[in-house]
């Protein structure tokens, strides 16, 4: 009996041990990379309703906050996650674009709805942004 109560409490600290840790595991989106027609980026955000790519490009000036006017134009480099534009998966949360961009150092973050701008968790370099944050860097050669 004793035995019996030992290995069903073995077996339900496994249980309990390994689904704890599978809640902790996520696949990694990779860091931006070449493909047809440009660069990827791609952001795991499920519950955004719009993401957008905002950087140092020389088309997006930081989404035109950069720009004489200082606006914010969510419309320069908005990320997709509809199946379309690189994105595999339509409404999996994982927003992507793809941006074509000649050799150069490149900082970026992503804009979520609008205000919580980010830098990327998945990039392999980051500098600071001179506002207490940090921008990531896509190196392009």
């Amino acid at each position: 009996m004793k035995i019996i109560k030992l290995t069903l409490l073995i077996l339900m600290t496994l249980v309990l041990i390994t689904g704890c840790s599978l809640n902790f595991i996520k696949k990694r989106l990779p860091s931006p990379h070449k493909v047809k027609g440009g660069y990827i980026f791609q952001f795991d955000a499920p519950s955004a309703r719009t993401v957008t790519l905002s950087g140092s490009f020389p088309d997006n000036m930081w989404s035109g906050t950069a720009t004489a006017s200082g606006t914010f134009d969510e419309q320069i480099d908005l990320m997709y996650d509809d199946g379309t534009h690189g994105d595999r998966v339509a409404g999996d949360g994982i927003w992507t674009v793809i941006k074509q961009l000649a050799p150069g150092r490149y900082e970026y973050k992503f804009v979520i709805d609008r205000n919580t701008w980010v830098k990327d968790p998945n990039a392999f370099e980051v500098t600071d942004d001179g506002y207490g944050g940090y921008n990531s860097v896509l190196i392009v050669d």
